[in-house]
């Protein structure tokens, strides 16, 4: 694959049979008798081929741009380049970052409604013209920084329902959307669309009925006033794993309703989208080392529960904390639990446990409560669905490296990526291929491998 050619990251190719859960437990087993038990990812890039074919199973029209602010991980961006989606990008470095893996500037939108003048005159000097607003100032900043500009409306959502809400700070209400819309004719700039986001982690697909809703209005308010309006942007809020109450499928089965009711397929409207989570989440497991342990003393409590027979409760520090991958308890209102990465014996007692971060700071804590057996330092802790606002956000607070990525694909997988990049995308086919690809890092099956070297070859990506 010609575009899979730049040498600062590599994938491994994995053996028959094998997954990314036997390269992550390779790995361990080869700095056990060594103190550098760093943490690390293994990332299965199979995954997100795989999340790629479901999307267009299950929206079959809606293209998707994939949200980089999410995982700005060159293979990824790589891989979802390679099979032909679009990105949506939010500055100047993320559009410089897409850009370099080769995708033409058609396939970027700069979803950003609050930009700085030089980013604005960045994009038009690379040749990308759709970007949103939803302010008058937004708008007369791009008419005397980037005139030719195609410009999309987002509008606010009624987000209450989401995790992560995001219309408390973008979006126009219909009233202000036709004020806009005035305004953008009598500044002669072009409005090719609307868009908007239901807010990330979105826990009601009703949400997205009414905003197609309204946002069907403000195409007929921009008819109205003689702007021909092609392009609608239906923004993020997709599941990007199997542990939440909203499955994705869920979401799609009254997105596609709407769509039709609002913006038949005859209509000759483009219809977007913003996946961030839902591509990368799944793909990625993050693997820490217990630093150091600390055991906490009960007092008598006179009590007969079981818990305070067990005397102690237990504190482990790992090497890896909210300063670095796990900020997403912070920002994205994650809850993680761990995995142990060795086996418990039927009859082995559990306590109450906390994790912690390495850092020197107190707010450094990982889970507040778990139950597990009592581990060691030097013991591995697993945490899967670490692949979305994670290693983004992540910082070197204290001194502390991010931890290293270790990219996995099948060989299946990398000819359907082949397949897809020369041929393009064929829903019916490709759905069937990727049918015969292995498992993910999620180890979904729970049947159980040796673990075994993989193939040796690393192909630049």
């Amino acid at each position: 694959m010609n575009s899979f050619s730049n040498e600062e990251f590599d994938f491994t190719f994995l053996d028959e049979g094998f997954t990314a859960k036997d390269v992550l437990d390779q790995k361990i087993n080869e700095v056990s008798a060594s103190d550098d038990k760093d943490a690390f990812y293994v990332a299965d890039l199979g995954d997100v081929l795989r999340k790629h074919v479901r999307w267009y199973k299950a929206l079959p029209r809606v293209t998707p741009f994939y949200a980089v602010k999410c995982n700005d991980s060159k293979a990824i961006v790589k891989t979802l380049a390679a099979l032909g989606a679009g990105f949506d990008c939010a500055s100047k470095t993320e559009i410089q970052l897409v850009q370099s893996t080769g995708v033409p500037p058609e396939r970027i939108i700069y979803a950003n409604p609050c930009k700085q003048v030089s980013q604005i005159k960045h994009a038009a000097n690379n040749g990308v013209q759709m970007m949103t607003f939803d302010s008058e100032v937004e708008l007369m900043k791009v008419a005397r920084a980037h005139p030719k500009a195609k410009l999309v409306l987002r509008i606010a959502t009624d987000d209450s329902k989401a995790v992560c809400r995001l219309s408390v700070k973008f979006g126009a209400t219909l009233k202000t959307s036709r004020l806009l819309l005035e305004r953008a004719k009598e500044l002669d700039i072009d409005i090719i669309g609307v868009s908007f986001h239901v807010g990330s982690g979105c826990t009601d697909p009703e949400t997205f009925v009414q905003a197609i809703s309204d946002a069907r209005c403000v195409f007929d308010m921009g008819a109205e006033l003689g702007f021909h309006m092609h392009l609608l942007d239906i923004g993020g809020g997709f599941p990007g794993s199997e542990d939440v109450k909203l499955k994705f499928e869920e979401i799609t089965s009254v997105i596609n309703p709407a769509l039709d009711k609002y913006f038949p397929s005859d209509s000759g409207i483009r219809i977007i989208a913003e996946p961030g989570r839902y591509y990368v989440a799944s793909a990625f497991t993050l693997a820490v080392n217990i630093i150091a342990k600390k055991v906490v003393l009960k007092e008598q409590s006179g009590s007969d529960d079981e818990e305070d027979t067990n005397g102690k409760t237990l504190m482990y520090y790992v090497n890896d904390g909210v300063y670095g991958s796990f900020n997403c308890i912070l920002y994205d209102h994650a809850h993680v639990k761990p995995v142990l990465q060795k086996r418990s014996k039927p009859d082995e007692r559990y306590y109450s446990c906390s994790i912690w971060g390495p850092t020197c700071d107190g707010l450094d804590r990982i889970v507040e409560r778990f139950d597990m057996p009592e581990l060691q330092v030097g013991d591995w802790m697993l945490f899967e669905n670490m692949g979305a606002y994670t290693v983004a956000a992540a910082s070197t607070f204290n001194g502390f490296q991010r931890p290293t990525i270790n990219y996995v694909m099948s060989r299946p997988a990398w000819q359907l990526m082949q397949q897809i990049e020369e041929q393009g995308f064929r829903a019916e086919a490709d759905e069937q291929d990727v049918g015969t690809l292995p498992l993910s890092c999620a180890w979904e099956s729970g049947i159980e491998h040796h673990p075994a070297t993989c193939a040796s070859t690393s192909i630049n990506v």
